[in-house]
């Protein structure tokens, strides 16, 4: 007899092949049968008229203290999302050094370790809400190393491959860099291919928010497949835009070049989310030479006009495209004030703020140099190329469910679903459950995830295809998504009829661990 028995339901096994109407039996956390005339069951549910898939795989998240919240967080289950990879963008909570964590991002400084296992230990003892799979950043092994400096030295590079295969060893799933941010903007190609030759040693991937997403777009993809072919690592290049109107159409020259990698033997993949807006931290906006030495460093150089005016005039240099920042891609309008200490500035644009934008940014920055906003750079023609890949799937690059928040942190995949495949049918469903399931899951080794068969762990989201989606806006993200009925960890029900169950049943899906 089956523990459970998911009946009459149209299956899809994620793999993009025709969907058919089947059971699905479930024992001992695994699916054991997928068909017809299954047997008996201890507990049924009948799903007529549902879709049953492998329960969604996010590739890019920032989920990485949402363990440590008091309370269980279904943000994601809501989703219909199992399994999210963390740790992306070049930051992981761990290996930090104590006296250089505070320049790690706000939200992960509260929550550094020392090493990369006791992370990974803490955050299964307070218990995550779904699955995690934990990348190592080179921003906080460059951090741990070295600090701030831009050029910390070979010892300094010594150390960072040592810690990198230490996190390797106590489970990391692979590396990320963030090389739009600080310190991982100052290293160099050599750099990089260095520490994916570690990850190799393990099959690892190398996973990179590249080192600019606009006029410097194939640069920077060429750097990125440069660093992956010459390690020999799989590549995922996260979160894939073409953003700033003077690159908008550029979705056709990157997704050439994912193509032409992948013909010439480079395992290369990439994601996207379903979204014409991004959302990051204000510094970002300006050259990384701003922020070297620190916070302290950066607060001088912007009450001092001269900095300001040399920042200014580096950020819009047209001989120079990587490396500088992100202020030539916007415009002063596109810019959304997410978070900032000033409670009258949150949620007000660039543009409407008095006075010249590049000072008020400044201004904004030497206050709060944590601040974040939301950025409306991108084109819905290039958004939709690109999710239309099949080189490409579905991530989130969300954050934790609290404060101030983009859309994409509550709406990702019933949006992709909903708006994108149902509405607008970018892709038929069979190849969007596979953009959300095996596409990941193979490209960060989670052979029994992300797919839906016998043997293959029962992580399972049953959804109503009619009525999947996400009503959230830049102005109020935070609403419950619709239409994911069931999610199903390792066999337990953590969302049924829509509804959170309670408790904490996911798990840190360490590298080589069931």
């Amino acid at each position: 007899m089956h523990d459970l028995l998911l009946r009459h339901g149209t299956v899809h096994d994620g793999f993009g092949g025709p969907a058919r109407e089947a059971d699905v039996a479930i024992d001992d956390g695994r699916v054991t049968a997928v068909g017809r005339d299954l047997g008996a069951a201890r507990r049924v549910i009948d799903i007529s008229g549902l879709v049953v898939a492998p329960g969604f795989v996010d590739p890019h998240s920032h989920s990485d203290t949402v363990p440590f919240l008091t309370e269980p967080q279904p943000f994601k289950l809501y989703q219909g999302v199992t399994t999210e990879i963390i740790g992306n963008c070049g930051f992981s909570c761990g290996p930090a050094n104590p006296d250089t964590a505070g320049f790690m991002p706000a939200v992960l400084a509260g929550e550094a370790f020392t090493t990369f296992g006791a992370y990974l230990d803490a955050a299964q003892a307070a218990g995550p809400s779904n699955n995690l799979a934990v990348l190592v950043g080179h921003n906080t092994l460059r951090l741990a190393a070295g600090g701030m400096e831009a050029a910390p030295g070979p010892k300094a590079l010594d150390r960072m491959c040592a810690l990198a295969a230490e996190s390797f060893a106590a489970g990391a799933a692979g590396l990320s860099s963030g090389l739009e941010y600080v310190p991982g903007a100052y290293a160099d190609a050599a750099e990089l291919v260095a520490l994916a030759l570690v990850a190799r040693r393990w099959n690892l991937p190398y996973a990179t928010h590249m080192r600019n997403e606009s006029e410097g777009l194939a640069d920077a993809l060429d750097e990125a497949i440069a660093v992956a072919t010459r390690a020999g690592v799989r590549l995922q290049v996260s979160h894939c835009k073409a953003s700033g109107r003077a690159v908008h159409g550029s979705s056709a020259m990157l997704l050439a070049k994912l193509a032409a990698a992948r013909r010439a033997g480079l395992d290369v993949r990439a994601d996207v989310y379903p979204y014409r807006a991004f959302g990051t931290g204000l510094v970002a906006v300006l050259p990384p030479r701003a922020c070297e030495g620190g916070e302290d460093a950066l607060r001088a150089r912007l009450a001092d006009p001269a900095e300001r005016a040399a920042l200014r005039a580096l950020a819009q240099d047209p001989a120079t495209a990587i490396g500088v920042g992100l202020w030539r891609e916007l415009h002063p309008a596109d810019v959304q004030i997410l978070t900032h200490t000033d409670p009258d500035v949150a949620g007000r644009r660039l543009a409407d703020l008095p006075g010249d934008p590049w000072d008020a940014l400044c201004d904004l920055l030497r206050a709060d140099p944590h601040a974040a906003g939301v950025f409306h750079t991108m084109h819905d023609d290039d958004v939709t190329a690109i999710m239309a890949d099949p080189l490409v799937s579905i991530g989130s690059d969300s954050g934790p469910p609290v404060g101030p928040n983009h859309p994409r942190t509550f709406g990702t995949f019933p949006t992709f679903l909903g708006t994108y495949v149902r509405e607008r049918k970018v892709v038929p469903m069979a190849e969007a459950i596979r953009k959300v399931s095996s596409a990941v899951a193979a490209q960060f080794g989670l052979a029994d995830r992300g797919w839906l068969g016998p043997g293959a762990v029962a992580d399972v989201c049953v959804f109503d295809p009619a009525a999947i989606g996400h009503p959230g806006t830049y102005e109020t993200p935070d609403t419950r998504p619709t239409g994911v009925r069931h999610v199903f960890l390792a066999g337990h029900q953590v969302i049924a009829d829509g509804e959170f169950t309670g408790g904490r049943h996911g798990t840190v899906l360490r590298r080589g661990a069931p």
